[in-house]
């Protein structure tokens, strides 16, 4: 029988038992229960009876499905843990219906399901096709004991010395143990152990066949091949006498940071050219591991990693191994500027490889290992020495032209000793400055959050006392309370126990237990940062030297609460622009800069150009303002403006040439020359025959002697800036008189000459027509039309003054928002406000409905507004 119909019956009937549920809990939510309560005290009790049996109710259903979808139990003992524990429940009933989803696909035939792996799956493993389904939740986190409680030799979390390598022996030993491990004092005064394999590294000559051109040699099909599990020490002394045979070898490593304080190392894979291994590094003689530095710290043989960043520094807290002769694959890719960089992008693209990244945030820590994750683990060093083969014989072809460095294998391999030189710290946390690899100053800087001094002081108390329970604990704090929740706390600041377990949610675990110092810190918190600093006068006063976070995580000087004293604005202004430099700033013009105040003449130099000389060729109409004002005058304007007030001026319609003749706020340069000549020659008088081929010709020798004038007085400009910023004023002020009167004196050479030249024309002109009394009648109306242009520039004058002279009525000006309605059926006007008519309108022109309907198959216009009429409302009628 087809499964499908067998659950039909099923599914309708809980459908409708669902239906029903919901309609009765509709109904009682509408009912005012607590007038109920309060008129009926039978009522009262029998709600409390019932609330109880659906807490009791809920509570096992909870419970059961806890255990069903491994996770967190809420835990409801009265109606208010509804609400606090919301979040928990949310997440149990989601997984559960996750859970029933994928049951009832696989009961009816939807998807298939997953078998569990059997013994011999490795050998006939199959390579599984990439997917882009999440991990689950339970191979993410898993619930296990921890690992690090059976070790042989624990890790102490609260150590505060310098990090001792745990080395009892130094295989290929230039310089002996206890020589190599001596110690030093840093820049911050700290005193630090020597890395074991400085000099080895540093002096250390690659094998040839790091540097040579040679067929890659392939590697052999996954699926025909095993990898050997490596969980004893005999096993790793096997693996040990095979790795000393080879000359190159790929290691990868799988890390684990969420349920230790420091991280373990929980997988290490090792392949050569014909064998995989998979090495357990979890087990309780893991220190024992340490005899892989007879090949690891080997010269003679390459060790190929990628993105060995982190690896070797794993390497060195948890098993005490060091790597001679590194080859990043990571800087291979950076050199010969691959598009990607990681490890899966290598995988593609030389061995058609998908790598199935989700297992990246697996819970390595898991035993026995999946198939998948071993499959995952394996396949990253199984190819990684093809790799390395391909990435070598480029980076020999590559063409070392114009490089300072090198080759581009030297570049690489001087990468590699760089990343191998690396040293591992102990993780420190600085209380009152923040400063450190597990300090909050880097994380709280880049906060939006601004907090007052009491919440600044809640922040780093909670701070501090997570990062305690979790060395304590030997968790990670993001474990113990994540960084939301503790930025929720010093915001938010609780004031009683039951608001504090209510921010907590189900993210933190095993607070419940520590409520009390939790609260207990809070409270001691806040009356300490009652009179501290805030966050903001804290970056303040660390942004002017008192707190300077530290890379190496140690202890800086840092000046206590007591004595803060918050910083004036003045000491955080800056005296010269970071985008301009040396150019004035602003501020100058004010007074409010300490900086000596400058000339207001030479405060900018190309500002100040006289257009006298111009001013002089042009005819008699309106002068222009000049480009800047002297100091007392601009002094004097600033005052009156001040003491006045603004009034708003009446404009007038504006002229080509008075556009042209406005001052801009641009620098001199040949373009403004150019203006100033081409003004210049549009007012000049025309020849009568200004087209003809001898016009043209007293044109293009004008442009040339003007040309040739402007590039001096350019080259002249230039010479006068460097020396005012040489600081040679008088200099350039003699440099700039002498060039001006240069141009003034070139254009009135040209001038003189042109108006020779147009007489001469003239002249030949008029014996050519032989009618000397017509010569006269153009050149009178010529007058004659000068006369009467002036005259009318000068009545427009008047016309602007008086004008001017009136205040601006704004109860007389028109409006494009609110217009009068009879503009646009008169015919609209000739602007925007005007009432007259204009080219823009028309009598027959109707106004613009924006309600209506265009066309026929236009859309329908804007919905009107129902605006609220006089009169009484609704409510008060009568």
């Amino acid at each position: 029988m087809d499964s499908s119909k067998e659950l039909k019956p099923l599914r309708d009937a809980v459908q409708a038992a669902l239906v029903t549920i919901t309609r009765s809990v509709n109904t009682l939510a509408n009912e005012d229960l607590q007038f109920q309560r309060t008129v009926h005290p039978s009522v009262a009790t029998r709600l409390d009876q019932n609330t109880d049996r659906l807490l009791k109710l809920a509570g096992g259903v909870l419970k059961s499905a806890a255990k069903f979808t491994a996770q967190r139990e809420p835990s409801l003992d009265d109606v208010d843990d509804v609400e606090i524990q919301w979040d928990g429940i949310v997440d149990v009933i989601d997984s559960l219906l996750e859970k029933s989803d994928t049951c009832l696909d696989e009961y009816t035939g939807l998807i298939k399901r997953k078998d569990a792996p059997t013994a011999d799956a490795g050998r006939e493993l199959k390579r599984p096709k990439p997917t882009t389904e999440r991990l689950d939740w339970s191979m993410k986190r898993a619930n296990i004991l921890k690992p690090q409680n059976a070790f042989e030799k624990k890790t102490d979390n609260f150590e505060s010395g310098p990090w001792k390598p745990p080395m009892t022996t130094k295989p290929h030993a230039q310089i002996p143990l206890e020589t190599s491990l001596a110690t030093f004092t840093n820049e911050e005064g700290h005193t630090q152990y020597n890395h074991p394999y400085e000099h080895e590294i540093t002096n250390m000559q690659y094998p040839e066949q790091a540097f040579q051109q040679r067929e890659p040699i392939k590697y052999l099909p996954i699926e025909k091949t095993e990898a050997i599990r490596v969980d004893s020490y005999e096993g790793v002394l096997e693996m040990l006498e095979e790795l000393k045979k080879a000359t190159e070898i790929a290691i990868d490593l799988e890390h684990h940071d969420f349920r230790t304080y420091t991280g373990l190392l929980s997988l290490m894979q090792i392949s050569t050219r014909e064998k995989d291994w998979i090495v357990d590094t979890l087990v309780p003689w893991r220190h024992k591991l340490e005899v892989l530095n007879e090949v690891f710290a080997d010269p003679k043989i390459i060790k190929v990693l990628h993105g060995a960043f982190m690896d070797i520094i794993w390497l060195q807290r948890d098993l005490g191994l060091y790597v001679v002769g590194l080859f990043d694959t990571f800087y291979a890719c950076d050199t010969l500027g691959y598009a990607g960089k990681s490890l899966a992008f290598l995988l593609k693209k030389f061995v058609d490889f998908d790598a199935d990244k989700k297992y990246q945030l697996a819970d390595w820590r898991i035993r026995p290992l999946p198939e998948e994750m071993l499959y995952y683990a394996r396949s990253d060093t199984h190819y990684l020495l093809y790799i390395f083969d391909m990435l070598r014989n480029e980076l020999a072809e590559f063409p070392a032209q114009n490089d300072m460095d090198g080759k581009p294998i030297d570049r690489v391999i001087q990468k590699s000793k760089e990343v191998s030189l690396q040293r591992y710290e102990h993780p420190f946390c600085d209380p009152e400055t923040g400063v450190g690899n597990r300090g909050w100053f880097n994380t709280l800087i880049k906060s939006p959050s601004l907090y007052n001094g009491e919440q600044f002081a809640v922040y780093k108390a909670v701070h501090k006392w997570r990062d305690d329970v979790a060395r304590r604990d030997d968790e990670s704090p993001p474990y113990i309370m994540t960084q939301h929740i503790l930025g929720d706390i010093a915001r938010i600041m609780p004031a009683d126990m039951k608001a504090l377990w209510s921010l907590l949610g189900t993210s933190s675990r095993g607070l419940k237990l520590r409520l009390d110092g939790l609260f207990e810190v809070i409270q001691q918190a806040r009356a300490r940062g009652a009179n501290g600093p805030t966050m903001m006068e804290f970056f303040r006063q660390s942004s002017a030297g008192t707190v300077q976070p530290s890379l190496g995580g140690k202890q800086v000087k840092a000046s206590g609460v007591d004595d803060f004293e918050p910083l004036s604005i003045e000491e955080l202004r800056s005296d010269r622009s970071q985008l301009w430099g040396n150019i004035a700033l602003n501020s100058r013009l004010d007074g409010s800069s300490k900086a000596p105040p400058l000339n207001y003449q030479e405060m900018i130099p190309l500002y100040t150009f006289d257009f006298g000389a111009v001013k002089e060729e042009l005819p008699k109409t309106r002068e222009p303002p000049p480009r800047t004002l002297p100091k007392e005058d601009f002094d004097a304007a600033a005052a009156a403006v001040e003491a006045e007030g603004f009034t708003l001026k009446a404009g007038r319609k504006r002229k080509a040439s008075d556009v042209d003749m406005e001052p801009t706020s641009e620098p001199e340069s040949v373009s403004d020359v150019e203006m100033d000549e081409s003004l210049a020659a549009d007012h000049q008088p025309e020849a009568p025959d200004a087209e003809g081929d001898d016009a043209k010709a007293l044109k293009k020798a004008r442009k040339r002697a003007n040309r040739a004038t402007r590039k001096e007085f350019n080259k002249a400009q230039l010479e006068v800036q460097e020396l005012m910023k040489q600081g040679n004023v008088q200099a350039a002020k003699k440099l700039k008189t002498e060039s001006k009167e240069a141009l003034k004196a070139a254009k009135r050479a040209a001038k003189k000459e042109l108006q020779q030249q147009r007489q001469q024309q003239q002249q030949q002109q008029t014996s050519s027509a032989g009618s000397p009394s017509a010569a006269e009648q153009t050149a009178s109306s010529e007058q004659a039309t000068e006369e009467q242009q002036q005259q009318e520039e000068e009545e427009e004058e008047e016309e602007e003054e008086e004008r001017e002279a009136q205040p601006f009525d704004y109860s007389k000006a028109s409006s494009v928002l609110h217009a009068h309605k009879g503009a646009a059926a008169n015919g609209g006007s000739g602007g925007y406000g005007g009432g007259g008519k204009g080219k823009r309108g028309g009598h027959n022109k109707p106004a613009f409905d924006p309600y209506a309907k265009k066309s026929g198959d236009a859309p329908a216009g804007a919905r009107k507004m129902n605006y609220e009429k006089g009169g009484r409302t609704h409510t008060f009628k009568k």
